[in-house]
Order: structure tokens, then sequence, then C-alpha cells
């Protein structure tokens, strides 16, 4: 592995585990009410092409980060939308 990867796996530590803390909160109250319905569309297709990226450039700190971000995301959204 390449020196440069540990920075990546660093910063896609750091970005996926400041969606835990929202994620939880959603899950356990939830009320998504603060929520934008709009910031969580272009976050997940954000993330999504960040994923998509990562695979094109076998990139594994990048698709590992961002499969799991899209996945706290997806929490967060089915949530926004069933609890209105």
């Amino acid at each position: 592995m390449k020196e440069i990867e540990y920075i990546g796996y660093a910063a896609g530590i750091l970005t996926t585990l400041a969606f835990l803390p929202q994620a939880l909160k959603v899950f356990r109250s939830k009320k998504t009410r603060d929520i934008s319905l709009l910031w969580a569309v272009l976050m997940i297709a954000g993330v999504f092409l960040w994923l998509c990226y990562g695979y094109a450039n076998r990139s594994l700190p990048i698709m590992i980060a961002n499969g799991i971000t899209l996945l706290l995301l997806m929490v967060i959204f089915v949530f926004k939308l069933r609890f209105k």
C-alpha cells in the first residue's frame, strides 16, 4: 500500500464518522424535521458518484468510506420520507 492511501483512509474514516451521530439521532428520535430533503438527495447523489469514482480508480479508501457513508445517508433519507 502506498503511504498516500493512509491519508485517504484517515479522511474516509473522519468524514464517514461525521454522519454516524446524525444517523443515530434520526434512528432513535424518528425526527427529521430539520433535515432538508434537497440536502439528502444531493448528498446521496454526490456520495454515490464518489463511490463510482473510487470503483473506477480501484481506490479502496474511497470505496469503503463512500459505501458506508451512502448507507448512513440512506438511513437518514428513508426516515426523512417516512417520518415527515
